[in-house]
């Protein structure tokens, strides 16, 4: 199934994406569904309202409790960042409101020059886990869906945290839905993922180069905290960035990214820089 938050009239609802339509889940919004127990019969049989034609989509997630990311997770990417593959995950936070939805625009703050694009597997919590092993950790996963790091470089090696320059407002394009994680189309292990900047490739991996797979770090997130239902994992992104480039290659203004994974879809947005 693919599950989602749309825009509807100046809200918000939580719907299910068929064929040639959206189903109404019966409430504003993902995160708000996902806490029901049962929500993956509750989606299954979904026959509320329905909306056709071209829809808004809204962040997949609106105001998760947690967006917790993943840095250096690529194999590839942590090579061409000259360092050794870690022993335990690196992980970082965004607050909300770096989200954006699958087709809106991206902002370029305009404190930046050096904005730069991360595509990477994002995994959506589907119920409440903490100390968690494998399986539990792999039951606790709502489902999958395309985001985009979208990062300053000029502020995140300001200092040794990164945060500063990882959650930038309305930087992070997740959606355009999730796929559950029963769906056949997806695996965490094994999906093309790929970026796109002006028509050029610019990142193109395979998530079975993760080094901490989704279930291993729900396993290891939920150590340190209960993750909840609505809370986004972003697993880390692969070789590619701009910011490793000779020279260096940063998105501009009007710059389309595309963000795409195999089994998911993906999300394209227009960068414009920020005004003040």
């Amino acid at each position: 199934m693919k599950l989602a938050t749309i825009r509807v009239n100046g809200t918000t609802r939580a719907v299910r994406i068929d064929d040639d339509k959206a189903v109404d889940l019966g409430e504003s919004d993902l995160v708000t569904f996902l806490r029901h127990s049962d929500w993956a019969a509750r989606a299954a049989n979904a026959d509320g309202e329905t909306y056709e034609g071209a829809l808004d989509y809204a962040p997949v997630v609106v105001a998760p409790e947690k967006v917790v990311c993943v840095g250096l997770n690529y194999r590839t990417h942590i090579l061409e960042m000259g360092r050794e593959l870690p022993s335990h995950p690196t992980l970082f936070s965004k607050f909300a409101r770096a989200l954006v939805g699958a087709y809106d625009d991206v902002t370029l703050p305009a404190s930046s020059t050096q904005m730069d694009w991360e595509a990477e597997l994002g995994v959506v919590i589907g119920a409440e886990v903490r100390h968690a092993d494998t399986e539990q950790a792999r039951a606790a996963i709502a489902g999958y869906t395309v985001l985009n790091d979208v990062t300053a470089r000029d502020w995140q090696y300001r200092t040794t945290q990164w945060d500063q320059g990882k959650t930038f407002e309305a930087t992070t394009p997740i959606g355009p839905w999730l796929v559950t994680a029963d769906d056949p189309a997806v695996a965490p292990q094994g999906l093309s993922l790929s970026c796109e900047v002006d028509g050029d490739t610019v990142q193109k991996a395979d998530t079975g180069d993760l080094v901490f797979d989704p279930a291993t770090l729900v396993a290891y997130l939920s150590e340190i905290v209960t993750l909840v239902p609505g809370d986004v994992i972003a697993t880390g992104t692969p070789g590619g960035v701009g910011h490793a480039r000779k020279p260096a290659r940063y998105l501009q203004d009007g710059s389309l990214l595309v963000t795409r994974i195999e089994g998911i879809g993906e999300t394209r947005n227009t960068c414009r820089l920020e005004t003040r």
